[in-house]
């Protein structure tokens, strides 16, 4: 997903359709997981919002979500005891030494599939780098958000994200504080 995503990316820049300087990502659990890997990967883009993601595969997969998904990875991966160095290699969490370009992290405090705890690694790892980026959770909401003002919340976030970092103005949406 990650390599599909730069991809078309490029392509779409080389043909001129797409900006190459304001290149932004966005994706919510496993999308969550690829705009993260994406931005610890790649300089490519100019920012990125992730929502609800997987950041941690290992701890995914040893009892951080319910037990209908905790062997989804195995398919996917492999089994974790077979190639253990693959699960911390794919991980968010164990590149975000990586990161370069300003993001925000969304987040629903009661999500089972996708834990707080994930993002709490993952912005305890990007601490004090001087990476721009905010945190919003959301007490009541899970896996994926369903209540109109966080829904709202959330949008409003991400554009002024793209605001600060593509220069524009939008004095319509509250302006989002970012860390560094």
């Amino acid at each position: 997903d990650v390599e599909d995503c730069a991809a078309v990316a490029r392509a779409l820049a080389d043909e001129g359709t797409a900006d190459p300087a304001r290149l932004a990502l966005r994706g919510g659990s496993a999308g969550g997981w690829t705009t993260a890997a994406s931005l610890t990967a790649t300089d490519l883009y100019a920012c990125g919002t992730i929502s609800y993601p997987v950041l941690d595969l290992a701890g995914w997969a040893t009892g951080e979500t319910h037990d209908f998904e905790s062997q989804y990875l195995e398919s996917l991966i492999g089994p974790l005891a077979d190639v253990p160095d693959r699960y911390r290699e794919r991980s968010p969490l164990h590149r975000a030494d990586r990161i370069t370009a300003p993001f925000l992290l969304l987040q629903g405090l009661d999500d089972v599939i996708c834990p707080p705890a994930q993002c709490e690694r993952f912005l305890a790892a990007v601490a004090g780098r001087g990476i721009p980026h905010a945190y919003l959770t959301f007490p009541g909401e899970g896996h994926g958000f369903r209540r109109a003002d966080t829904i709202v919340r959330a949008i409003e976030a991400e554009l002024s994200l793209y605001a600060q970092t593509f220069g524009f103005r939008r004095d319509d949406v509250p302006a989002l504080e970012l860390d560094r």
